[in-house]
């Protein structure tokens, strides 16, 4: 990542406010600021979210394994503002083929740490899983509210944009896809 490419790009949009003296105490280090929060914004341009999943375990277990309500942050690509909200995941082990809980929780957050847009975000976090784990299914469901909608165009704050991704047995079998979705839909005290 060129941080200085982007503290150039910065400057000019201070510029473009009318903030033509940057050396004012105000602006002076806001373009060096901006440039590392977008750097540790974007830190998985350069990674795979499969990468996540480098180690898997034997253990006989042939059912569902749920992980609801994982925390998360994007960049909108189209206008750079963040969006946030939670994602919950489901695959069902082949194999006996399974994974440590947070490197589920890792791979959303890699392919998160990029500009991005929520679709694209929701099936490539079900791919990833397809590809390490080679599971019966995937579920995922992702849910967050982008503040490109909701603080400026439309400005409907509360929206909330849901998302799905369904692999491999959960596509083909309404019964499975039924039982993973009504787990998905449990509160965490039930």
């Amino acid at each position: 990542m060129d941080l200085e490419k982007i503290e150039a790009g910065v400057r000019l949009i201070l510029e473009g406010f009318g903030q033509e003296k940057l050396s004012e105490e105000m602006w002076a280090n806001t373009p060096r600021r901006v440039a590392e929060a977008l750097a540790e914004l974007c830190y998985g341009l350069d990674r795979n979210p499969e990468d996540e999943i480098e180690v898997t375990f034997q253990e006989p277990y042939d059912e569902m394994v749920v992980l609801r309500n994982i925390p998360f942050h994007s960049l909108c690509e189209h206008h750079l503002l963040p969006f946030i909200g939670r994602a919950s995941l489901v695959y069902l082990p082949k194999g006996g083929r399974i994974v440590g809980v947070s490197k589920l929780a890792r791979v959303l957050q890699v392919a998160a740490a990029r500009p991005q847009l929520q679709e694209r975000l929701t099936s490539q976090v079900a791919d990833a899983l397809m590809e390490k784990l080679r599971p019966h299914g995937v579920l995922v469901q992702i849910e967050a509210e982008h503040l490109c909608m909701t603080i400026r165009g439309i400005k409907k704050p509360g929206s909330v944009l849901v998302t799905s991704a369904i692999r491999g047995l959960f596509r083909t079998d309404p019964a499975a896809r039924a039982e993973a979705l009504a787990l998905l839909s449990r509160s965490a005290t039930s």
